[in-house]
């Protein structure tokens, strides 16, 4: 079992910058696909940056390449976003999730059928502000 506890949301001026923080406890020995999700206001949650921890490659979606960045903490349970220059379209509430039996080439290629994360976040709102 993993819980994870995503933080760090706000409202942000447009052009700003964000960190968003997922804390992961539980057994987190094991590798893990480690996603960021977005759900903008009435639309659909669509999957935009992936994290596998084993060997710490990652994926962008290419909305966000150049603006959002992965990195992990020194104790390596938890993961940070990084967003900067926020747009509008950046707006929503964000969750973390967790896939612990995706396979590295998948999580590095972008895989985030959402069916298939064993755990998920509460979320954290981030609002940009014009």
């Amino acid at each position: 079992q993993v819980k994870l506890v995503e933080s760090g949301g706000g409202s942000v001026q447009a052009g700003g910058s964000v960190i968003l923080s997922c804390a992961a406890s539980g057994d987190t020995k094991i590798d893990y696909c480690m996603t960021w999700f977005r759900q903008p206001p009435g639309k659909e949650r669509e999957g935009v940056a992936s994290f596998y921890t084993g060997a710490g490659t990652t994926w962008y979606d290419d909305s966000v390449k150049g603006r959002f960045t992965l990195s992990r903490g020194d104790a390596k349970n938890t993961m940070y976003l990084s967003i900067r220059n926020l747009k509008p379209d950046d707006a929503g509430m964000y969750f973390c999730a967790a896939d612990r039996g995706m396979p590295e080439n998948y999580c590095s290629g972008g895989y985030t059928v959402e069916a298939d994360f064993d755990y998920w976040g509460q979320g954290t709102q981030v609002t940009v502000a014009s």
